[in-house]
Parts: C-alpha cells; sequence; structure tokens
C-alpha cells in the first residue's frame, strides 16, 4: 500500500519551531513579496506566503507592479531597513533578465536562497558562512523543502550521512530547484542521476572519508528506465503537461515519489497499485515555511 503524505502536516512541526523562534525574536519579522507579472502560479504563491505569515504573527506586505518595475522595487526593499526579507516571484522575464534581478537582491534579504552567494556555498559544500561555524548558510527554500519531506518519509539514515548509499532520480535541472536540490542531496551521500531536456548528469557524492568536500559531476549515458529501476527515490518538476509521467511500472518497489512542480508527473497506478512505499503530490506548504525559517536566520544573523 502506497502511502500519500500531506506536506501541510509535515510543514505543521515546523510552523511550531518558527512560532517559538519568532516569540524570542528581538524584533517582529518583516518580509516583503515582490510580484511583477501576471503569471498565475506566482499570484498563488505569494497568497499562500502572505496567508501562512499572517497566521504566525508575520507582516508580510506584498508589492504588485508591471514587469518594468521589479528592478527599481527590488532596490527600494534592498535600502529599506525595515524589512528582513525579500520574496520576488518568479518567472517575471522568462529570460536571462531573470537571472539578473536574482543577483540584484541583498543576499543579507535573500530568504529565497538563490543569489549566486549561497549558490556557491551549496555548490561547493561550505554549509557555513563563517569559520567558527556559527552562522549557517542559506539554502534555497524548495530544495530545503524537498530534502526535508524525503527525511519526514523516512528515506533518511540515523547515522552517518543522511543519504548514504540511496539513488535517487530528479526530472528537472533548473538553477532554482533541479541542481541545487541535486547537489543537496549528492552532499548527503545520495548518488543522482539529473534528467533534462539536454539529457542526464550524474551527481556522485564526495568520499566518505572527505564529508565536506564537494560532490562531483560526470556525463553519463543511463537512461530514464534504468535510472527509474535503480531508484529509492523519484523526484519530479516538469514545466508542461506533455512530459512522459512516470508509471508504477518503472519504478523500484519501496519508492519515495514527489512530485514539486504544479503539473502532476506521476500516473494514477503509483498510488492505485501500491508499488510506491510513499507519494508526495506537492510541496508548496513546506516551501513557504522553508522560506520564513530562512528570514529568521538572516534576521538572527544581520542582528548578531
Amino acid at each position: 500500500m502506497t502511502v500519500t503524505i500531506d506536506p501541510a502536516t509535515v510543514a505543521q512541526r515546523f510552523r511550531e519551531e518558527i512560532r517559538a523562534q519568532l516569540q524570542a525574536a528581538r524584533e517582529p519579522l518583516h518580509l516583503v513579496g515582490i510580484l511583477a507579472g501576471d503569471h498565475a502560479p506566482s499570484l498563488t504563491y505569494a497568497l499562500y506566503a502572505q496567508r501562512a505569515c499572517s497566521e504566525l504573527g508575520i507582516g508580510f506586505e506584498l508589492r504588485r507592479y508591471p514587469r518594468l518595475g521589479a528592478e527599481n522595487a527590488i532596490r527600494s526593499a534592498n535600502a529599506d531597513a525595515e524589512v528582513h526579507g525579500i520574496i520576488v516571484y518568479y518567472p517575471i522575464f522568462g529570460t536571462e533578465q531573470d537571472v539578473y534581478l536574482r543577483e540584484l537582491v541583498d543576499p543579507g534579504k535573500d530568504i529565497e536562497g538563490l543569489h549566486s552567494k549561497w549558490a556557491r556555498h551549496l555548490y561547493e559544500n561550505r554549509r557555513f558562512v563563517d569559520a567558527d561555524k556559527t552562522r549557517k548558510a542559506i539554502l534555497p527554500c524548495t530544495p530545503l523543502a524537498i530534502v526535508k519531506l524525503v527525511e519526514a518519509a523516512g528515506f533518511f539514515h540515523k547515522t552517518g550521512r543522511p543519504l548514504e548509499g540511496r539513488t535517487v532520480t530528479v526530472f528537472n535541472r533548473s538553477e532554482v530547484v533541479g541542481r541545487p536540490l541535486a547537489s543537496m542531496l549528492a552532499h548527503d551521500g545520495a548518488n543522482v542521476y539529473s534528467f533534462d531536456v539536454d539529457g542526464p548528469l550524474h551527481f556522485q557524492p564526495p568520499p566518505q572519508h572527505e564529508p565536506d568536500a564537494a560532490h562531483s559531476l560526470a556525463e553519463t549515458e543511463i537512461t530514464r528506465a534504468e535510472a527509474l529501476a535503480a531508484s529509492d527515490i523519484v523526484i519530479t518538476g516538469v514545466p508542461s503537461k506533455s512530459f512522459e509521467l512516470v508509471r508504477a511500472a518503472e519504478l523500484r518497489p519501496g519508492a519515495l515519489c514527489i512530485n514539486f512542480s504544479t503539473y502532476k508527473n506521476f500516473s494514477d497506478d503509483v498510488v492505485s497499485e501500491g508499488k510506491a512505499a510513499c507519494f508526495i503530490p506537492r510541496v508548496g506548504p513546506m516551501t513557504v515555511l522553508m522560506v520564513i525559517r530562512n528570514a529568521l536566520r538572516l534576521q538572527q544573523q544581520n542582528a548578531g
């Protein structure tokens, strides 16, 4: 029997931890969301974040602009000392201009963890920003949410690296989710096969005797079928309905299946046939909590 896990239930534990941290904070947390354009999923995500912040007593201001107003909006939020964290809802232009906007956000207010400063820490497996290891680096919120859900599903080892010996397939290699996710999973000990339209890549974990080293990346000729058959965990985030669904017959028995995009990429038989151990159909409630968690961490670090 396949267990379907509701991410909102998992998020409740983090919500209580965050509530306790908010009560202990020196000053109220104030976040700004910048919504530029008319991308419907972005509005949905923004409203969900607004509701989550309201439930926790966090100040959240959603600022809406035409897309040409996004740059000045980011600069204004950067300069506002009363703003502790910034969320920019992408895509805005859907081009390299979005990369420029991500770089424009002050890393000290980048609660989504998308700035290249945080990407360098992630890809180089540098988990702290100071030599004394007292200040943790910020991780991108959706990949972090997925890793926390993998743990909640019971797929972490209790000793050693949490994903040592696991094989994972990820269908998505975007710079926002898929690539950082593959890197995080590899640093936790997993062998990760990453698929996108340009073909597969193999994210190999660092050697066990060098846990602080970065993962290595290799070309691979593994097929979709071979990767799925070998994988303990399958994670998908496809950009349209046209992508081939992952079917129960392709899975390794007892696999964990996670879908993080708007478009469902698993066939119904993944649950109905009971071949998968767990299915997580979405990650949104956890993503929002990871954004708030990052905001609290940056607020504390900036204050200290």
